[in-house]
């Protein structure tokens, strides 16, 4: 189906580039507006999409709307094109927008649904967290479910849930990239070349995010199985501990969510 993005920033470009690596679209079935009109033409010529001049002009083209903007913008931009959207699927990734504040802007008529990817989405291993309450009919869902879940999981929650998933899943990529950075670095002052040290690293966040999805395991019960009594991985487990990681995690997600009430 032809996909629409009403602004084409660092969010809707991972996500395009998802869909375009995952074979979901291709580049002639997308239409995006937002910015400045030379920039935007810079990045829809590196996806092959089509630039527009105006958002009409891409909701007029598009089956799926996605709202891509910064979320001071959403009322203002989107309130004027309430009418245009009537018969469109209509996805927003905009951060702190539920589908309550969505009604007030878009009114009864609009299909829509509230989400928050995270970057992974780019190379088709993201999250996509999205309201459980929408108002997509069955075929529209099953829509927006088959693409989405192209680039990778797509998880509802409750509407009062949303900000604790999507800081979970949408700034943990920042958190997990410190913790592969610093393992590198450890990995470099043993004298491991740095490219090879974060490779390892990488490779080692992927592999155990797969176990986990495959398995279902506790994460306790993953990290015991790694633990022998007396060795050396069970030292480095108690240094964490020692230094607080578990404490400074979680006050992480404090710091974010205590911003949100």
């Amino acid at each position: 189906m032809k996909t629409g993005f009403i602004g084409l920033g660092s969010m809707a470009q991972a996500i395009l580039e998802g869909f375009i690596k995952g074979g979901a679209l291709e580049g002639r079935q997308v239409y995006a507006s937002g910015g400045s009109y030379e920039r935007l033409e810079k990045n829809c010529r590196r996806f092959g999409c089509n630039p527009c001049r105006t958002n009409e002009e891409v909701i007029d083209n598009s089956d799926i709307v996605i709202i891509a903007l910064k979320a001071h913008m959403v009322e203002e931009v989107m309130k004027p094109l309430a009418k245009a959207l009537k018969g469109k699927i209509v996805v927003s990734i905009a951060a702190g927008y539920t589908f309550d504040t969505y009604r007030d802007i878009l009114g009864t008529e609009v299909h829509y649904i509230c989400t928050i990817p995270n970057t992974p989405v780019s190379v088709g291993e993201g999250v996509t967290v999205c309201e459980d309450r929408h108002s997509l009919d069955g075929q529209e869902y099953d829509i927006f479910y088959r693409l989405f879940s192209s680039i990778g999981v797509v998880t509802p929650v409750e509407t009062h849930l949303v900000g604790a998933a999507g800081t979970v899943a949408g700034c943990g990529p920042a958190f997990a990239s410190m913790f592969l950075e610093a393992l590198g670095d450890a990995g470099v002052k043993y004298g491991l070349p740095r490219r090879t040290a974060y490779e390892l690293a990488a490779q080692m966040l992927c592999g155990t995010g797969k176990l986990y999805m495959e398995k279902r395991q506790h994460p306790g019960e993953m990290k015991d199985a790694v633990c022998s009594p007396g060795g050396t991985t069970i030292r480095g487990v108690a240094a964490l501990e020692r230094a607080g990681l578990r404490d400074a995690v979680i006050s992480a997600v404090d710091e974010i969510e205590g911003g949100n009430v």
